[in-house]
């Protein structure tokens, strides 16, 4: 199978590392036009310097912008009117127990992690529709099922995104435009390796086998017994935005290691 995107343009949100930067580059090397936003042009303009050592003639669009309020989404909107495919990969995450997350708290996740997508998503999906073809992703997390005990707050909202793209993927019928979302399980992101790394010092371990202890503590019920790699999470989700994918559509696509213990999808 060889994925050719080279004649689509996609908006990749929070795309200035992790799984976002991994996806974005994978749309590159597809051959996509691909829209590269974080909250600053710094941090912009340095992910678009590390997608062009692994994608030479890569064509990007930096677009600054923080995506966690209104006018964030705006600002991106204005940049960028139209396009192809929407990866709503921006979210943030860290926990706090249930008795101690605050109204504000709660907002703030509502806003960054359900209402950015939201957002885009009823601005770029009628033009989508109008031109019979449109790939909408919605980055969830195996969270959304297996709701970690000290992050509900963040588990709620991947819930959200979950039932946000499976109610979009059926408003959308007909139209050629695809809705999903894509669910990972512990992945090796920047952010997790930060985590981990005091744990890896004080226990001896290389980063890798920090992650793999953690996995066998926090989440036994993995099947591969390890955190996936950004990349292996990018490569479902560039599938999902490719011609190849058309017959899937509000499915959540878990590629979260077999963490989730059930044979439903």
């Amino acid at each position: 199978m060889q994925i050719n995107l080279a004649d689509k343009l996609a908006i990749v949100t929070g795309s200035t590392k992790g799984i976002g930067l991994a996806t974005a580059t994978g749309l590159a090397q597809c051959g996509a036009t691909v829209v590269v936003n974080g909250r600053t042009e710094a941090a912009v303009q340095q992910a678009i310097a590390k997608i062009k050592q692994r994608v030479p003639n890569a064509q990007l669009i930096a677009v600054a912008a923080d995506l966690g309020s209104r006018e964030g989404c705006d600002k991106l909107i204005q940049a960028q009117p139209q396009c192809d495919i929407l990866v709503n990969n921006m979210g943030i995450f860290g926990p706090k127990d249930f008795f101690e997350t605050d109204d504000h708290l709660w907002q703030q996740y509502f806003e960054v992690n359900v209402m950015s997508g939201v957002r885009l998503a009823r601005h770029y999906l009628p033009a989508m529709a109008e031109k019979h073809w449109g790939r909408v992703i919605f980055l969830s997390s195996e969270s959304a099922f297996n709701i970690p005990a000290d992050m509900i707050h963040y588990g709620v909202s991947k819930t959200a995104y979950t039932s946000i793209a499976r109610g979009l993927a059926k408003r959308m019928a007909g139209t050629g435009v695809t809705v999903n979302s894509v669910l990972p399980g512990p992945t090796m992101s920047e952010g997790v390796a930060d985590m981990l790394k005091e744990q890896a010092e004080q226990a001896g371990q290389s980063i890798e086998e920090a992650g793999i202890a953690f996995v066998k503590a926090n989440r036994p019920s993995s099947v591969i017994q390890r955190m996936a790699s950004t990349e292996e999470v990018a490569n479902m989700i560039v599938y999902a935005c490719s011609e190849q994918s058309s017959a899937t559509s509000g499915a959540a696509l878990r590629v979260d290691g077999g963490v989730v213990d059930s044979i439903a999808p």
